[in-house]
């Protein structure tokens, strides 16, 4: 794919390596190589770089703490510090392309950077055959989701998105509970967060600052225009600007959303439509919103509308029985028998009602694998590291990862990414997933994607400094 490294993805690009299929959670019907083959012997550890190993790469760097880790890369040293002290004998990189050009024997990479960065670092891993666990959300655009969807049909390697909840046994009963029509045809979806805890709905922060000593603003720029620093930014609110992160839809929906994709196999929407937004602005996502969803018919069941609360706006309180306490985030399932109320953002604790129908409910024999959980060094079960387990013994031809970006997680994160789209567009978007369009909006079109700097590119790893 010849893309110019200052240029956007080309959708006509990205259609020739792939169309959209809808998102299916535990197929088997995949060809086998999308599994790429085992490079270690069954008693050898993995040789595993973490990207991004300061913040939320911390904890997923914990979770491979019984493979070798060979690179760390940060570029903030002082976010760095934890990670570093617990892996002292891992080589240390301020730079991801310098990660990748100089270590020759790894097996994969672990990206936990800011948004905008995840699909160029993933990219370039793919393409050296490496394994991928990127963070969620998958990618900071649509065309990025297609493209790592693609990546991984034509690298065949092992990929996940970190969402965690994917890998608990809570969520796989729940998933279950859902296929087995225990509550009907399920019609509508709420889910609702109380994010952004981050700054949001706000222009972009005047003047500059001075850069810290620990920090390599340029690279935590990477493929994003250039702007001044300001500790606005740095080390926590970039989610809640365009230009790095994808705000609270983008941050939680990959979670609160994902019972929904995968107990209902919602794939690709027709419509995304904006309810409601507060200080909606070019430089950030709104301080609150709502935004709904139009998913097809699929097979035996009807159409879903999904919709989406963050802000704090919720659900209309008569969907729960009156005494309900609402949880930070969660989810309602109405069906035709039935409502199901998740009260967790991992979709991992559900109850059925009404109580008196349901009282006495057994879900069904479970049909969908179970990940064994994970104990700690202080012996106390961690069910965050079990997805990471799922994808360590993939790596190693131990079945095969949950999310993975063709399966699963590339038209998932399209799909919770088009409500952005919606957002920064306004209005309602009719979407066409096999062209990858916006039917009849081309100014949306042009949100589908983006343009990246400083010879950044998802093309691979790129030199230029």
């Amino acid at each position: 794919m010849a893309l110019d490294s200052h240029s956007p993805l080309h959708r006509r690009d990205l259609l020739k390596l792939s169309a959209l299929g809808s998102a299916t959670f535990f197929t088997h019907t995949e060809s086998a190589r999308l599994l790429a083959p085992a490079r270690r012997r069954p008693n050898e550890r993995l040789r595993l770089a973490v990207v991004g190993c300061g913040g939320m790469g911390k904890s997923d760097l914990d979770g491979c703490m019984g493979e070798e880790i060979v690179a760390l890369c940060d570029v903030d040293t002082k976010m760095a510090e934890a990670a570093r002290a617990q892996c002292k004998e891992a080589r240390f990189y301020a730079d991801w392309r310098d990660l990748l050009e100089a270590e020759a024997d790894l097996d994969g990479v672990v990206v936990s950077t800011p948004d905008h960065s995840h699909a160029p670092i993933a990219a370039a891993a793919m393409r050296r055959k490496l394994a991928v666990r990127v963070q969620k959300p998958l990618t900071h655009t649509v065309a990025e989701a297609r493209l790592l969807a693609s990546l991984e049909r034509e690298m065949g390697v092992v990929t996940q998105m970190g969402n965690q909840g994917t890998a608990m046994d809570g969520f796989r009963e729940g998933t279950e509970v859902l296929r087995s029509g225990a509550i009907g045809d399920v019609h509508t979806v709420h889910v609702w967060t109380n994010r952004p805890i981050w700054k949001q709905g706000q222009p972009r922060p005047d003047g500059a600052e001075i850069i810290p000593e620990n920090l390599r603003w340029d690279l935590f720029l990477g493929p994003a225009p250039y702007r001044p620093f300001h500790s606005g930014y740095h080390p926590f609110h970039w989610r809640g600007f365009w230009d790095f992160g994808t705000g609270a839809l983008g941050d939680m929906a990959c979670h609160l959303m994902n019972l929904a994709f995968s107990g209902l196999e919602l794939g690709a929407p027709d419509s995304v439509r904006v309810e409601a937004q507060d200080a909606k602005n070019d430089e950030t996502a709104p301080t609150k919103s709502i935004l709904r969803y139009a998913f097809p018919a699929r097979g035996k069941w009807g159409p879903v509308e999904l919709v989406w609360y963050d802000g704090g706006h919720r659900p209309p309180q008569a969907l729960l029985p009156a005494d309900t306490k609402w949880s930070a985030g969660g989810s309602i399932f109405v069906g035709s028998e039935g409502v199901m109320y998740v009260d967790d953002d991992y979709g991992a604790r559900y109850r059925l009602l009404p109580d008196d129908k349901f009282g006495a409910y057994r879900p069904p024999t479970p049909f969908l694998p179970r990940v064994p959980m994970v104990m700690g060094a202080d012996g106390k079960p961690r069910p965050s590291w079990q997805i990471t387990a799922e994808w360590l013994a993939a790596i190693r031809g131990e079945g095969q990862t949950s999310s993975g970006f063709a399966r699963y997680a590339g038209p998932f994160t399209e799909a919770v990414l088009l409500g952005n789209v919606a957002l920064r567009a306004g209005g309602e978007l009719r979407w066409d997933a096999g062209a990858m369009r916006v039917k009849d909006r081309p100014e949306a079109d042009q949100l589908l994607d983006k343009r990246y700097a400083r010879g950044f590119s998802v093309r691979g790893t790129q030199v230029v400094r």
